[in-house]
């Protein structure tokens, strides 16, 4: 699982920064969280593709939305046929509809706007979901956390074949898959060769928000965390009167919520060139913290992994 930061700025773009902008690549699958002004031309800086099949919008400013247009034309420029499937808070389908044909008509493409209201699975697949909860920025504001299910324990190859005779073949699909097999008179469970199920990854997107509970639980665990990190402490006051955090408080909600990895995204122009500041800042609260910026992937590890998070910068 890839993430990839196409934008990181607060309210407007700087000349290091976009709008806000988050792809996140599982196997195969290409899902856009936010898409500020300017994304598509972010996709093809970082090369992250275009083949996405889901957009998930946290809210309808136009700091996480006004890419929207431009994208989906570019696709019907280039003759997309898969349908799009548009993910936003609930009561603004109408929003999102003006913001499709901005610019010209509808897509000629399929596009399905559905709504998210907080605790609702909004994408189920087979091996994972993304489900939203709730944040406090807007009144209809949403965050979106990707949780995989869990993962068939380890085959014990050994102990199957010298413990039970098993040889290579059909049968250790069987038993991988949880059911019995019978060899040479005895019945073999699969827990006798088969460990406990492993966990699957989780990775947390807030949007804008000011630290909530909410986030906390949606995050408990997760391996990384993409959190508002709007402000310094010198501007604390700003964070509340405009309903975003400070990158000590994101902190904080990544030690309450014990997850493997924070990134710090939504920079305000305040802070250009000085983002080692919130850093800073963060990590004296949160150690494993990292300040995203344009470009920026980073590749998630199974929880169970000896290996570490690898963080690429472009």
């Amino acid at each position: 699982m890839r993430v990839t930061f196409l934008g990181t700025s607060g309210a407007v773009p700087t000349t290091e920064r976009a709008t806000s902008g988050l792809l996140v690549e599982r196997e195969g699958d290409r899902l856009l969280f936010d898409c500020g002004e300017g994304t598509q031309r972010q996709m093809m800086r970082y090369e992250t593709g275009f083949d996405i099949g889901h957009i998930f919008l946290s809210h309808m400013h136009g700091d996480h939305t006004l890419g929207l247009p431009g994208l989906t034309q570019t696709w019907g420029f280039n003759g997309r046929e898969r349908p799009l499937a548009i993910h936003a808070p609930a009561g603004t389908r109408g929003e999102v509809e003006s913001l499709l044909s901005a610019a010209t008509d509808r897509p000629s493409y399929p596009v399905r706007v559905t709504q998210a209201s907080p605790g609702e699975v909004v994408l189920d697949r087979e091996e994972y979901e993304v489900r939203a909860f709730q944040v406090d920025h807007d009144t209809r504001a949403v965050g979106y956390a990707l949780v995989e299910d869990e993962r068939k324990g380890r085959f014990d190859r050994e102990r199957a074949e010298e413990e039970f005779g098993i040889p290579p073949g059909p049968k250790y699909s069987r038993l991988h898959a949880g059911e019995p097999v019978e060899h040479e008179g005895r019945t073999v469970r699969p827990e006798a060769v088969v460990g406990p199920a492993r966990p699957g990854r989780r990775v947390v997107y807030t949007g804008d928000t000011r630290p909530v509970e909410a986030t906390v639980a949606a995050a408990e665990e997760a391996d990384l965390l993409v959190h508002d990190g709007t402000f310094a402490d010198d501007h604390t006051e700003r964070a509340h009167e405009t309903a975003h955090s400070t990158a000590r408080e994101a902190a904080a909600v990544a030690r309450e919520a014990g997850v493997r990895q924070l990134a710090l995204t939504h920079i305000s122009t305040r802070y250009a060139g000085r983002g080692d500041l919130l850093g800073a800042e963060a990590r004296e609260v949160f150690p494993d913290t990292l300040v995203a910026h344009d470009g920026m992937s980073i590749e998630v590890p199974f929880p169970d992994s000896d290996r570490s998070f690898d963080v690429q910068a472009r």
